[in-house]
């Protein structure tokens, strides 16, 4: 049973390969676009119901304006991609995007990021996690971790493994799966989303380097308030990002300068 099992994991490693188009990152995927999109077009249309939408026109034509433009930058068609940018009426600082082409964004983040330029920078970002599949990614890794907890537990079972010892190895397990696979992928996942995101925003004619100001602007917001260790984190910390955003923005700066002309 235990070597079917493994055969069948093995296969399902071989079918379930993708690419992320902009970098080029391998990764595994168990989920397919149809199912992704299925899932985020339900998601969105149940926030809808359950948070307060905005009707502040200034809000909405903003985020209509930048996330056309960045949707456009993104130069390729998502599965069953239906775009729709939406504004909800909440303090958070945040923004999201889910497979299918919907996208939210906060007013609280709306106050923070005073130019349409820092905007985009932070839509080119969530727009990038969907494109890039990160959250089919992260369900397929949810799945390849299940899967071996349940080889684990057949292990045990067959070698009649004491219940003491059962628990700890379960334990080592799910430390082991979280620090050294799931956390660091978290935080490359945040890292990759900069870098296509970056892409996108000087795609749509924005100054990339507004990323380093928004994200200056979010570190001193967030300054004094209690964080995990970079290593348990899933994102990476404000001043890795700011670093890294320094040494990406420069390389987009003639994308930026050939696209702005268009809007002019």
């Amino acid at each position: 049973m235990r070597r079917l099992l493994l055969a069948l994991g093995g296969a399902a490693l071989l079918a379930g390969c993708s690419t992320v188009p902009e970098t080029g990152r391998r990764q595994v995927m168990l989920v397919s676009p149809n199912m992704e999109a299925a899932a985020g077009l339900s998601a969105f249309s149940q926030l809808k119901k359950e948070e307060k939408v905005s009707t502040d026109s200034v809000h909405n034509t903003r985020v209509q304006r930048v996330g056309k433009r960045i949707a456009a930058s993104v130069g390729r068609d998502l599965p069953n991609a239906q775009w729709e940018f939406v504004v909800f009426e909440a303090d958070q600082v945040n923004a999201f995007a889910l497979p299918g082409g919907k996208v939210g964004v906060y007013t609280g983040l709306l106050k923070l990021a005073e130019s349409d330029d820092e905007l985009a920078t932070v839509m080119g970002h969530e727009i990038a996690h969907v494109t890039s599949r990160h959250g089919a990614e992260r369900t397929s890794q949810g799945y390849l971790v299940a899967g071996g907890a349940i080889l684990a537990e057949l292990g045990m079972e067959a070698k009649d493994v004491d219940p003491a010892k059962r628990n700890m190895a379960r334990a080592a397990y799910g430390l082991t799966t979280t620090l050294g696979a799931i956390l660091p992928f978290s935080r490359l996942h945040e890292s990759e989303a900069d870098a296509v995101g970056l892409r996108f925003a000087a795609g749509a004619g924005y100054d990339p380097r507004a990323a380093i100001s928004f994200w200056k602007k979010m570190a001193a917001a967030n300054k004094g308030g209690v964080k995990p260790p970079p290593w348990m984190s899933t994102h990476p910390s404000d001043e890795a990002r700011i670093k890294s955003l320094e040494q990406l923005a420069p390389k987009y700066l003639e994308l930026f300068e050939t696209n702005r002309k268009r809007f002019e």
